[in-house]
């Protein structure tokens, strides 16, 4: 694979000398570039652009107001690694068996990534922090690779951060009620109010470095991919973002008596306020601290895309933002991601192209589809075997349908989310237990219809499609090197 990369950087020398050779005679058209922004852990409920009322996010927003925004759009596994190592690789995670932490490349040999189809096609293509998995906060105060495919990127910039050990006012939520522990890293529900300004930490660091490379490589076509890790936790930010979400002033989500009473048990997330020990102002607190690591993540994209304007680039740079996956804030008592309910399976996208008019779209969307639509938008070769669908026909006609249904899965658990329904399968055979939600009637999801007789035909419906679904991931042309792997 080190050949295929080298020979790779040789075809962008070549197709790059060719390109300004016929700019020189006027033949060539400007070959689109491509700005990849996505944050980590960012639900959709909680941006402005959105449907969130409190936490505000200017800048995601003016690119909202530019380009498409989709209403409906749902990662392929609620979790950092394998949704990352998904849409960089165009495949779903039971396609390759990438359920964990690594980037997927043993599983799909020398098929080209996202990013390195267009290595391969004369763009200058770099990552900035977080695109495949990274540890947080470990990986990011190493300042490491984490989990990155080599191969998909020219070059790579790692932003370290000093993370929950950053100087400031630190406060440990979880399994904490007489507030005498202190902060302690990990995937643990905690925030600081941090001393310093943005470039202390990891976040401001990319977007600085964003920017040189927007400045550096304007002049040729580029694929540059940003990764933001807030509001990953631990909820760390300068603490002038702290001071428009005063926790005080938080409404929690809606609580209704009994809300778990029909839930089956592998559909209780991991993180609840219930094991983790947290009372009503606790709650509040963790709510404000994601507003607020949000609103320093929207600063740092503001950034970037002044960058863009000032160096004259909107008008020949596809941008895209969304998240891996998204976050629950303490609805249905739930906290983190993992889990198949909408907060955590639903992210946020927009996608701006120059000359297309902004819209909102409603049709339903994976973040499978990034890979074959930026290809296509770009006149690059849209590979066959790629699992996703291109998205161009919605920027044109935001009424037009790619999918009637979204696929998502856990380790152990199946959704499909369609117009009119949510259907959760937990196992394959669903002994672990069944959800379904009327999303017309009950778009909060707190009314499991599975075990009700009158919804029967319904649930053997999904049941009958799901397994269908679960067939068609696996045909792919992965199976040699599946069978090898075992």
């Amino acid at each position: 694979m080190r050949i295929r990369r080298l020979f790779s950087l040789m075809v962008v020398a070549a197709i790059s000398g060719f390109a300004c050779q016929l700019s020189s005679f006027g033949a060539a058209k400007p070959r689109m570039n491509v700005l990849f922004i996505i944050s980590d852990d960012l639900t959709a409920t909680a941006l402005s652009c959105y449907e969130n009322k409190v936490c505000q996010t200017p800048n995601i927003d003016r690119l909202a107001a530019a380009g498409t925004r989709y209403t409906r759009t749902y990662c392929q596994f609620p979790v950092c690694g394998p949704s990352r190592a998904s849409f960089m690789s165009g495949y779903y995670p039971h396609a390759t068996g990438t359920f964990g932490y690594v980037s997927g490349r043993k599983n799909i040999g020398d098929r080209a990534t996202w990013s390195q189809h267009f290595i391969d096609n004369g763009y200058y293509v770099a990552r900035v922090s977080k695109i495949y998995h990274m540890g947080v906060p470990g990986g990011i105060e190493r300042g490491d690779n984490g989990s990155d495919d080599e191969f998909s990127w020219m070059e790579r910039f790692n932003s370290q951060g000093p993370e929950w050990k950053a100087p400031g006012d630190g406060e440990l939520l979880e399994k904490n009620p007489d507030r005498t522990k202190p902060v302690k890293g990990g995937n643990t529900l905690e925030l600081v109010k941090a001393d310093g300004d943005d470039m202390v930490h990891s976040d401001g660091k990319t977007a600085k470095k964003a920017c040189e490379l927007l400045r550096k490589h304007k002049d040729e076509p580029f694929f540059l991919a940003v990764g933001f890790v807030r509001p990953h936790v631990p909820f760390v930010s300068p603490r002038a973002y702290y001071e428009p979400y005063d926790w005080n002033n938080i409404v929690l989500p809606e609580k209704v008596e009994g809300d778990w009473d029909d839930i089956p048990k592998a559909g209780i997330n991991y993180k609840t306020s219930k094991n983790l020990n947290l009372d009503t102002e606790q709650e509040k607190k963790g709510v404000a601290a994601y507003y607020a690591s949000v609103a320093f993540m929207d600063a740092q994209v503001g950034k970037v895309l002044d960058t863009l304007r000032e160096e004259g680039l909107e008008d020949n740079t596809i941008v895209i933002f969304t998240s891996d996956h998204g976050f629950h804030l303490c609805e249905h008592d739930f906290w983190m991601k993992v889990g198949l309910m909408e907060e955590s399976a639903r992210v946020p996208l927009i996608i701006k192209v120059p000359g297309k008019k902004p819209a909102v779209c409603d049709s339903f969307t994976e973040l499978l589809d990034l890979y074959p639509t930026i290809a296509e938008l770009c006149g690059l070769e849209v590979p066959k075997r790629l699992q996703g669908k291109s998205l161009v026909k919605t920027l044109d006609n935001p009424a037009a349908t790619v999918r009637d249904a979204a696929f998502c899965v856990n380790s152990k658990s199946y959704l499909l989310r369609t117009d009119g329904w949510a259907f959760i399968q937990h196992g394959k055979d669903g002994k672990l237990g069944l959800q379904l939600f009327d999303m017309k009637k009950d778009p909060k999801q707190f009314t499991n219809l599975a075990e009700n007789p009158e919804y029967s035909k319904v649930v053997a419906h999904f049941k009958k499609q799901l397994a269908a679904k679960l067939k068609e991931v696996g045909k792919n042309d992965l199976g040699d090197v599946r069978k090898a792997k075992k």
